[in-house]
């Protein structure tokens, strides 16, 4: 049951019919696995946290550089030399002391997402490598758990629910990652920060969408952002019957080291 203070705090939610005191004590009971403390992380943990989803994991093992806080708005100056994970939980805890955070100081691998994610109701992908997100994109089919979908790079963002069999997964869009050296990173290419609260708003907004069980997510749709036309597109892609993860003879049953490159790895996408 919402406590008085709760509803206040909520009063928003529970008036829309779409949510009410219901779908609000799902969000306190959900559990979201964040990948990632950059710029996508730090927009989707602060509105979920915001929403009062209950648990939040938050999966990151670096520290906060000055040059982050061009985008990453979670963290703030006093939190240089700080661990991302670390700063985004004080954070979120001034916002909502409801929230309770699980924080994982490290890289996701083959080795600890097994351990983590089946405690988790879905995973958002707000990671900053290829290598990460094949780990995901096929940990999340095994372990049969919803993945919200985002990444930029300069003035370019997409989103994504990849949710098999309902939809395709990762690798049925891209079936593997881009030689190395193809895809710049945004420490190469840079990156409109403000983009990053965009996608990670997107990514938050399909993950309550899940947890509610209303609207339409993401599902067999990509939708990519143009930040300098404003521009939204959508392409619409099916689950592949040959995909090697999703399909109807998958070839990827099991989460292997040897599969995945380490995350500071040449496959390098964006340092979000």
């Amino acid at each position: 049951m919402l406590t008085d203070q709760q509803v206040v705090r909520y009063s928003r939610h529970i008036l829309l019919p779409e949510v009410g005191g219901k779908g609000q004590e799902k969000l306190l009971n959900a559990k979201v696995l964040l990948i990632g403390a950059g710029g996508l992380g730090s927009a989707a943990a602060l509105y979920l946290a915001a929403a009062g989803v209950g648990t939040l994991g938050i999966m990151d093992a670096d520290t906060v550089d000055l040059s982050n806080l061009q985008r990453q708005v979670i963290h703030a100056t006093p939190d240089i030399g700080k661990l991302k994970v670390e700063s985004a939980k004080e954070s979120i805890f001034q916002l909502n002391p409801d929230v309770f955070v699980l924080a994982y100081p490290e890289h996701a691998t083959a080795d600890n997402v097994p351990r983590i994610l089946p405690e988790y109701d879905l995973v958002v992908d707000c990671c900053d490598n290829f290598a990460t997100r094949y780990l995901l994109c096929d940990a999340a089919v095994i372990y049969e758990k919803p993945y919200v979908y985002g990444s930029i790079l300069r003035f370019d963002g997409q989103a994504a629910v990849f949710k098999p069999p309902a939809g395709p997964c990762y690798r049925c869009f891209f079936h593997e990652p881009p030689p190395a050296g193809v895809a710049p990173s945004c420490q190469e290419a840079g990156v409109l920060g403000v983009l990053s609260g965009l996608i990670g708003l997107i990514q938050a907004t399909e993950t309550i969408k899940l947890i509610l069980g209303v609207g339409e997510p993401l599902i067999g749709r990509l939708l990519m952002v143009d930040a300098l036309g404003l521009e939204f597109m959508t392409a619409r892609v099916k689950r592949k019957i040959n995909c090697p993860v999703c399909g109807n003879n998958p070839s990827i049953t099991d989460l292997r080291a040897e599969n995945y490159c380490q995350p500071n790895c040449d496959a390098k996408q964006e340092d979000q």
